[in-house]
């Protein structure tokens, strides 16, 4: 803790390339966000996605303002959430990149409600946003969710330290 410094917001100092990698260095799990619109799937992932209460069932993300793709996501009544499995990486970067087919070779089913999900992923809930709040350079964002399902054979995708990997290990 020899070199623990204070960080202020519009400070100068401020080191975000150090501030990412200090973020990074929290495992989180790896989701993608989907929906159907004009007939096609569009969708993000994020890596920020958190269970938030039981009662009512929210679960919550946090997408950046420069995020093109959010803002017609966030207009749909209903979005998918795909909690990816441990083989998943390939459509994890796919569904991230800019400027690309995101959905070319993904395997990928919708509902009556129009949420988009992804074939073989840990988890699917069907949501519906319920809050969004400037949170800094993203929106935090609360989701209702209404639909869940899951398949427990799975190991979850973990991003990590700028890479992806698996849960191993664990205390149970």
């Amino acid at each position: 803790m020899s070199d623990l410094k204070p960080v202020k917001s519009g400070d100068v100092a401020l080191d975000t390339s150090r501030l990412r990698r200090l973020y990074g260095r929290y495992p989180t799990g790896v989701a993608a966000l989907c929906a159907l619109r004009d007939g096609k799937p569009v969708g993000i992932v994020a890596t920020s996605f958190t269970p938030v209460s039981m009662e009512p069932a929210l679960v919550s993300i946090c997408v950046q303002h420069t995020s093109t793709t959010w803002p017609h996501l966030s207009e749909e009544d209903h979005i998918g959430i795909s909690v990816l499995s441990s083989e998943q990486v390939t459509q994890s970067r796919q569904l991230a990149a800019r400027n690309v087919d995101r959905f070319a070779d993904v395997s990928w089913f919708s509902s009556d409600s129009k949420a988009v999900f992804l074939a073989d992923a840990v988890a699917w809930l069907d949501c519906t946003i319920t809050n969004s709040i400037p949170a800094g350079d993203h929106d935090l964002v609360l989701l209702q969710v209404n639909l869940m399902s899951m398949d427990e054979a799975l190991a979850p995708l973990v991003f990590h330290d700028s890479g992806f990997g698996t849960l191993v290990g664990l205390d149970r």
